[in-house]
């Protein structure tokens, strides 16, 4: 819902040409009351909204593609509102469309046709079958039963990705008008295991993973409040392994202007059950914890931190 005294970011307006009835929006944007923090918090993958022509195409069933999810991460970092600053989440699922890619990150050997020139075809997010559109989900299930049109490719792109990142530009510019400085928070959840048949041993040790693109991203005082905060809830962190920010992280995290971007990761085990996708009793312990790693983060961000710098620097 808007509010008055947060009206949306300018040049925000015509980002809503929508791919689809059911997707029209394609995002929604959480704001606060009043805009109080230079904080963004984005959430890319939690979009549970499934076209009925996209399950029409699919060979799989809607359980074993929502298992592709960051399911419920908007739910628990919703507490954005109460510090003032606004959440950002998609509504298109992960398996339809993924913004955390480069625009056109596309598998020729999904489509029809020839793709255009400057699609990236070579890239290893690609060769594993998850760029822009995935061919994949899950432990190497294919999710389509053909292949598809390049023009179904690219009215995702106009329709939906486009507009996304134009609604996180314009917020991250407001952030940055209001406060000098603008902070990412890029939201996401991560299976609790490492691949097929993976046993016991195998599952991920680490309860939540912050990626700042090694030290690059992001100022040290962000990553250092959330890393300490969420280490005091008893959680076990750890930096960039295995996920050190993608595509979000890299483009939107340039502290030398004043943009700051870090990706949070939260071991899918804490809070549902992964095979049923249910909240689980830690779903509400989750997401009192997040509430407090957000009340710090607002607190040091209201500090200071290093603001655009000036073009003769």
């Amino acid at each position: 819902m808007q509010h008055d005294e947060c009206p949306p970011p300018t040049g925000a307006s015509g980002a809503r040409k929508a791919y689809s009835a059911e997707l029209d929006p394609g995002f929604d944007v959480l704001e606060p009351a009043r805009l109080a923090s230079a904080l963004v918090f984005s959430s890319p993958h939690s979009g549970s909204v499934y076209p009925e022509s996209f399950l029409a195409s699919t060979q799989l069933d809607p359980l074993t593609l929502r298992r592709s999810e960051d399911a419920f991460v908007d739910e628990f970092f919703a507490s954005a509102a109460d510090v003032g600053a606004p959440l950002l989440r998609a509504r298109f699922p992960r398996a339809f469309l993924d913004v955390n890619r480069e625009p056109y990150e596309l598998d020729p050997r999904m489509f029809e046709d020839r793709l255009p020139a400057y699609a990236n075809t070579r890239s290893m997010r690609v060769a594993g079958g998850l760029g822009t559109i995935a061919r994949v989900v899950g432990e190497a299930r294919e999710i389509y039963a053909q292949r598809l049109p390049v023009s179904e490719a690219v009215a995702r792109i106009e329709g939906l990705y486009k507009p996304y990142h134009a609604m996180l530009r314009s917020l991250m510019q407001r952030a940055e008008g209001r406060f000098g400085a603008a902070v990412l928070i890029d939201c996401h959840s991560m299976p609790s295991t490492m691949g097929r048949g993976a046993r016991p041993e195998e599952r991920l040790r680490a309860d939540i993973v912050l990626g700042d693109r090694y030290g690059t991203s992001c100022d040290m005082a962000v990553v250092e409040i959330v890393e300490y905060e969420l280490k005091r809830c008893g959680y076990h962190v750890v930096r960039n392994k295995p996920y050190a920010g993608g595509f979000i992280t890299e483009h939107y995290g340039n502290p030398a202007i004043g943009w700051h971007a870090l990706q949070i990761e939260v071991n899918r085990a804490l809070y549902m059950d992964e095979q049923s996708l249910k909240r689980s009793e830690g779903f509400a312990i989750l997401t009192r914890d997040m509430a407090g790693v957000a009340r710090l983060l607002a607190d040091v961000v209201a500090r200071g931190l290093p603001a655009r710098r000036a073009a003769a620097e």
